[in-house]
């Protein structure tokens, strides 16, 4: 059966890394691939066909790839319906090259019901596999990379909203957690249990391979911080420590008290923040009134009292 590979969870937590290692392990990334730059040397695993999709879809429905509204999510579900048959055909068309492919973005998901559901109709299982790494650590490396477009408290919160969101998804599938950390410190037994989670026999056997040696760089692992450094509210820091922590020891139960708890903190923010929200609001021009037209002069006075028939007989008359 073909296999599809979906590397879900926050961006900066380790993605690119997994990817490229299951890249190097045999699974087929789909061409082709984004660019490394200074802030994925390595780069980044990501197919350029999947990055475009999600970007356009993201951007036609006005959500961000962090974005930190839990109504975010209602406004996802009701585009997939409209980009499921451009979804699927696209990987019909990958799935027909490789017998296992592996797809990463960040933005995916925002997209996992529908990848699902496209996987499912062309007769593919489908993994999921989240990255873990510190919030403090995604936020402060987000912050380099992405740049100041959203503060770090936004940051966190967004990282509360989507790691609650994609634990939620993936419920009830086939799903593996990979530790950033285990991952940089020794590949081989985090691959080895990633393989069993997700029912690959060689990758649970696997053992040294040089080319992923090379590949995994723990000089790589640049940011190494905590809250003391992050300007981020106390009542946010808590939460994702709290929710980090839930999301380790798998606790369900913990996690969906979690959402209760971050949907009532950005409630609370949305009601008290109406005012800037107001004022962010473009300001809207006034169309200048109208000039006051001239008087129109005798001449066409005199011409309105004609009556219509005999007005156009007296132009012919003028005019010869």
């Amino acid at each position: 059966m073909k296999h599809l590979v979906l590397v879900v969870g926050v961006g900066r937590s380790g993605t690119s890394l997994l990817s490229g290692i299951l890249g190097q392990l045999g699974f087929a990334i789909p061409q082709p691939e984004v660019q490394a730059d200074d802030t994925n040397p390595r780069g980044f695993g990501e197919p350029r066909w999947v990055v475009d999709f999600h970007s356009r879809v993201l951007k036609d429905k006005r959500v961000t790839l962090n974005d930190s509204r839990p109504a975010a999510w209602d406004q996802m579900a009701m585009a997939a319906p409209k980009v499921h048959d451009e979804l699927r055909e696209w990987l019909r068309g990958e799935l027909a090259q490789a017998d296992a492919i592996v797809v990463k973005d960040p933005r995916t998901v925002w997209f996992l019901d529908v990848w699902r559901h496209c996987a499912d109709e062309l007769g593919a299982r489908t993994s999921f596999v989240t990255m873990l790494r510190h919030p403090a650590e995604i936020v402060a490396s987000a912050r380099k990379s992405y740049g100041p477009g959203l503060t770090e408290a936004g940051r966190t919160a967004a990282w509360i909203n989507v790691m609650l969101q994609t634990e939620h998804a993936t419920r009830g599938t086939q799903r593996a957690f990979v530790s950033y950390y285990d991952l940089m410190d020794d590949w081989v037994p985090e691959i080895r249990r990633l393989g069993g989670a997700i029912d690959v026999p060689r990758l649970a056997e696997i053992g040294r391979v040089p080319e992923v040696d090379a590949f995994v760089d723990p000089s790589l692992h640049r940011n190494r911080t905590t809250w003391d450094n992050l300007d981020v509210p106390a009542s946010v820091r808590d939460l994702a420590e709290q929710v980090w922590a839930h999301v380790q020891a798998g606790d369900e139960a913990a996690l969906d008290a979690d959402r209760v708890a971050y949907y009532a903190l950005y409630s609370e923010a949305e009601a008290i923040a109406q005012c800037s929200i107001m004022a962010a609001r473009p300001i809207r021009q006034v169309a200048a009134p109208a000039a006051p037209k001239s008087p129109p002069t005798l001449r066409v006075r005199v011409a309105r009292r004609i009556p219509a028939p005999y007005r156009k007989r007296l132009r012919r008359l003028v005019g010869k």
